[in-house]
C-alpha cells in the first residue's frame, strides 16, 4: 500500500482516526490492500499525513479490534490473513446508524443515501 492513497480532510467533521480506519476498510474492501499485506509503519503515515502518530495507531488498533489487521510483534501491522469473522448483525446496525447520521449532517436525502449505498453493494 502506498501512503499516497491517504488523506486526510482537516475540514472534515470526522475525526481524523475515523478518516484513515475508513479510508483502509475501504482499500481493504476494494482489494487495494490485499490479505497478508504489510501497511506502512504507524511512524511513516504520521510523517507522510503530518499527524501525530498516536491518532495513526488509534486507527490500526480499532482496525485490529475488528479483525481487519494484525500486529506482528517486532514486524509491523498486517492485514489479517482470514477475513474478519462476520460482525454481529447489532454491530452492522451500529455502522449503518453512523453512516446515515453522517450522510444526512452532510445534506444527503434518503434517495440518495439508498442510491450510494446500492452502487456500493454491486
Amino acid at each position: 500500500m502506498q501512503i499516497s492513497q491517504l488523506a486526510i480532510d482537516d475540514i472534515s467533521p470526522v475525526p481524523v482516526y475515523a478518516q484513515l480506519t475508513e479510508q483502509l476498510l475501504a482499500a481493504v474492501a476494494r482489494g487495494a490492500i490485499r490479505r497478508g499485506e504489510q501497511l506502512p509503519s504507524v511512524r511513516d503515515v504520521a510523517a507522510a499525513l503530518g499527524i501525530n502518530p498516536n491518532t495513526v495507531n488509534r486507527a490500526y488498533v480499532e482496525l485490529e479490534r475488528e479483525g481487519v489487521l494484525e500486529t506482528r510483534r517486532g514486524r509491523g501491522t498486517f492485514v489479517a490473513s482470514a477475513p474478519a469473522r462476520t460482525p454481529a448483525l447489532a454491530r452492522l446496525t451500529e455502522i449503518a446508524k453512523g453512516f446515515v447520521a453522517r450522510a444526512r449532517a452532510l445534506g444527503y436525502d434518503r434517495s440518495q443515501i439508498l442510491g450510494a449505498v446500492r452502487k456500493e453493494i454491486r
